[in-house]
């Protein structure tokens, strides 16, 4: 299920440093989303998240990366690993898992200023989505019924026409990392029982968005079901009473809006119609592409259909 091909490379010296190798997607995107880590990385410096990231390695003051035209590759300095939170965490747990992503997202959103900004939006990730569901072809290159086609290409258009609704180009957007489950990121646990974030590592969703693109992950940390060996993609870990309290104790450190907290579905809708259904092939064997994205049109969008946003705003009120 892994996108990329990642090694320990190991030295004389007994000094390693990990290479990461990718030939899917674009280079380009590819440099320029580890110039953005680079860069955050560190401005994070000389806050309490200046170890956090997992830092790419330079050549000068640029992140180096090798290319010859059909693969890349660039190298990380290991980061060490602390514990690992249980798979399912207890209400005490979910709330300071809350406030650390939510102090996170403010120390992202101190040091934004200082990135370039993104060429990629989950705007322009939607509209290539919609041009590829309207050619004729569509049906055969996604192996859907023509009207299971017909499902997706409504719900990539009404996303399009809410992002133009609350006009997303000027949301404020930060530096997220979307991917948030077990085994992306470890914690540095206190003799108390608390916990703050440690190290994080795997950027593959990297993206610079509004900070709700982070939430349907972090749902899925937070959930009553915990991290689990075989799983869907359901939206049903959004209306989770545990996630509830993960909104309720991030809103006390970084305030959401009511518009924002509106917007974590269309989250989660983006999420399925584009890694599931766009990206699938790149990211899932074969035969798990095909059942996702089944799924999406028959069980994921459905489910988006009826999801009542209601407890998510009685958490912040």
């Amino acid at each position: 299920m892994s996108t990329n091909r990642v090694y320990r490379v190991a030295f004389e010296d007994g000094s390693s440093v990990i290479a990461k190798v990718s030939s899917y997607g674009s280079y380009f995107l590819f440099a320029e989303d580890h110039d953005r880590l680079h860069a955050c990385a560190v401005a994070l410096r000389g806050t309490r998240f200046g170890g956090l990231l997992a830092d790419v390695l330079t050549l000068g003051d640029r992140p180096f990366s090798w290319y010859d035209g059909t693969l890349w590759v660039v190298f990380y300095n290991e980061v060490e690993r602390r514990t690992a939170l249980p798979r399912v965490l207890s209400d005490r747990m979910v709330e300071n898992f809350g406030r650390e992503i939510a102090d996170f997202h403010r120390a992202c959103d101190n040091v934004v200023d200082r990135l370039p900004p993104s060429s990629k939006s989950i705007k322009s990730d939607a509209i290539h989505l919609l041009e590829l569901l309207e050619s004729p072809f569509a049906p055969r290159n996604f192996s859907l019924a023509a009207e299971q086609i017909g499902r997706l290409h409504r719900h990539t258009h009404e996303f399009l026409l809410t992002l133009e609704r609350i006009q997303y180009d000027y949301w404020r957007k930060i530096p997220v990392l979307i991917d948030w489950n077990l085994g992306n990121f470890s914690v540095d646990m206190a003799d108390d029982g608390t916990f703050t974030l440690f190290s994080r590592w795997d950027y593959d969703w990297f993206r610079i968005e509004p900070r709700l693109m982070d939430f349907y992950f972090c749902s899925r940390v937070s959930s009553r079901t915990g991290d689990r060996t075989h799983w869907t993609y359901s939206p049903h870990t959004l209306v989770e009473p545990q996630f509830q309290r993960f909104v309720a104790a991030y809103h006390e450190v970084f305030p959401l809006s009511d518009a924002e907290v509106d917007f974590v579905p269309e989250t989660y809708r983006f999420f399925i119609l584009n890694y599931v259904v766009r990206e699938g092939a790149r990211f899932f064997r074969p035969d798990l592409c095909d059942q996702f994205r089944r799924e999406a049109v028959t069980r994921y969008l459905p489910a988006f259909e009826h999801f009542d946003v209601g407890p998510l705003h009685r958490a912040i009120s």
